[in-house]
């Protein structure tokens, strides 16, 4: 019989109860006893505040211990938890909150300094997450709960709180609603997406089949857990099995991970693609070769004692116990991959969305096709809306265990992507060879169409000028029916060459004419435009195409 997630947790609490289970990026750690005794502190606050299960709960906070304490004190009591980034402008933050009817809100201290209460006028009470305080109450049973919260513990535990005394109610059915995660949309309000336990069961479980953690084995946690990306693969994933999570509370450097990772010996990453890009290009490559940073495009081959000894190294910058770094949320530089490939680092790439809480692809990383996001997940299908699905690319529709229930109280936009056969359209451009591997080509929006009606896919583009010297990220826009790349140059390169603006813009337009020699006539950069700020991005740090799209038309 399939074990619930609810008791996969309580099971994996009880059994590493003397384990470390969180630890804040330079703060205090809990053990999986501290995070029960909290949550029966929380349970008891919930039941005398008369929070009933079902009831909304938000939570909006950088990553940390008590934020995983929060989340797991609403699900183990049986009500429905909603993340909330903490990087949402405040008016996005209010309306989720509202939108969701959510009784309560556990909120950081950074982002409670900028919310006004009295936009969220349906809440009972805000509560801290950094200690738990109440900073906001409308309810006098919740209050009066708060401020004799010790004395209420130490009545139902009179002697002493023990494992035994951990014993939460399971979900009731796989369909039970467990989270609203509202998407990081780039236009609007956020849609809220409603994901049962199966979906959340089913993705932990295979994190677990194609993974593989063991009790105690530590987890760097980068990714904000607002997103399901980080929810799932790090938090979830982890606390089900007995691992021990490191929180970097704020956006890592290169060398804020790096340092970190020296120290605490990791066995699984996961990371959003930018930050192996730049501790390869950074790092690792010029370790080898100090021309290789700004020749990435073409690497020679590599011997066999320079592959084994860069591996090596990079192993050792990982701290020496890597199992697998997992890459996802946003497409992978194509020639920074090949490296990392010929040196056999083990990477994967998973692919997935907000809607399939999140996997929708992810094979082992020794099983991983070069330049593909792997296949099928357990309890997953998958297919392209094209005539030669193989050749040309469709869009990528799913349908399976891990796909949500809809979108909350939006039956229009929940029709608009599901079919009526359960299929989900992905909103990606995809194709699928006959081992089933999946080469996704870019967003079907963000498709362009040339003057001689051929498709560009403008992400394939980027991935190449990112690699040209002084490139930091770019952007491909339409203007006139020519190709314009929007670059962000690395201001740190070219001061450090002595470069002018004007020598700059000369030499990156001579690397463009270069990249063009290999580019289809239909796809070449007529033109380039250095932008003086970092594109605006997302919250999983996707840029926000709509605000540059239509700047040269």
């Amino acid at each position: 019989m399939e074990p619930k997630l609810i008791e996969l947790i309580e099971a994996s609490i009880k059994t590493n109860w003397d384990r470390k289970a969180f630890t804040d990026f330079n703060g205090e750690s809990l053990q999986y006893k501290d995070v029960a005794r909290k949550i029966a502190k929380i349970h008891l606050m919930f039941k005398a505040a008369n929070i009933k299960p079902g009831d909304k709960i938000a939570l909006c906070g950088r990553n940390s211990g008590n934020w995983c304490v929060a989340f797991l004190s609403t699900i183990t009591y049986g009500a429905v938890i909603v993340p909330i980034l903490h990087e949402f402008k405040p008016d996005n933050v209010h309306h989720i909150v509202n939108h969701s009817e959510a009784k309560l809100l556990f909120v950081g201290d950074q982002v409670w300094e900028n919310l006004n209460e009295e936009q969220m006028p349906g809440l009972q009470g805000i509560i801290c997450v950094k200690d738990f305080t109440l900073v906001n109450s409308r309810s006098k049973k919740l209050t009066y709960a708060r401020e004799n919260l010790n004395a209420l513990f130490g009545k139902k535990y009179p002697m002493m709180f023990t494992k035994e005394d951990v014993q939460y109610a399971p979900e009731s059915s796989p369909e039970q609603l467990a989270v609203i995660n509202y998407t990081s949309g780039t236009t609007g309000f956020s849609k809220g997406v409603m994901l049962p336990y199966r979906s959340l069961l089913s993705n932990v479980q295979f994190c677990d089949r194609t993974i593989g953690i063991r009790p105690g084995d530590n987890i760097v946690s980068m990714l904000p857990m607002g997103h399901v990306f980080g929810l799932v693969y790090d938090f979830l994933y982890g606390v089900s099995y007995g691992a021990h999570l490191y929180f970097l509370t704020r956006m890592p450097s290169p060398k804020i991970i790096m340092t970190t990772v020296a120290e605490i010996h990791p066995r699984v990453i996961s990371c959003v693609p930018l930050v192996i890009e730049k501790i390869f290009k950074k790092e690792i490559i010029p370790r080898i070769d100090h021309k290789l940073e700004k020749l990435l495009m073409r690497i020679p081959i590599i011997n066999d004692a320079i592959r084994e000894k860069t591996l090596k190294e990079s192993l050792k910058l990982f701290g020496g116990n890597i199992k697998e770094v997992i890459i996802g949320g946003a497409p992978f530089n194509a020639e920074v991959e090949a490296f990392v490939r010929s040196i056999h680092f083990p990477y994967s790439i998973a692919y997935g969305m907000t809607e399939c809480g999140p996997i929708i692809c992810h094979s082992p990383w020794n099983e991983t096709a070069y330049m593909s996001c792997g296949r099928a997940a357990d309890g997953m299908e998958l297919k392209v809306l094209s005539s030669d699905p193989e050749r040309i690319a469709g869009e990528l529709l799913c349908r399976g265990r891990n796909t949500m229930l809809g979108y909350y109280k939006n039956k229009e936009a929940t029709a608009q992507i599901f079919e009526a056969d359960g299929w989900l359209h992905t909103g990606d451009m995809a194709v699928i060879n006959k081992q089933g591997d999946v080469y996704i080509k870019g967003r079907c929006k963000n498709m362009l169409l040339s003057a001689s009606g051929q498709n560009i896919y403008p992400e394939e583009i980027e991935s190449k000028l990112n690699n040209l010297p002084y490139v930091n990220e770019s952007l491909v826009i339409m203007s006139n029916d020519k190709l314009v790349a929007l670059i962000y140059p690395d201001l740190g390169e070219s001061m450090k060459d002595g470069l002018s603006d004007k020598e700059l813009l000369h030499k990156i337009d001579l690397a463009r004419q270069e990249l063009n020699k290999e580019l289809p006539p239909y796809s070449q950069i007529t033109k380039v435009q250095l932008q003086n700020e970092e594109f605006e991005k997302t919250a999983k740090k996707s840029i926000k195409r709509y605000l540059y799209q239509n700047m040269n038309s």
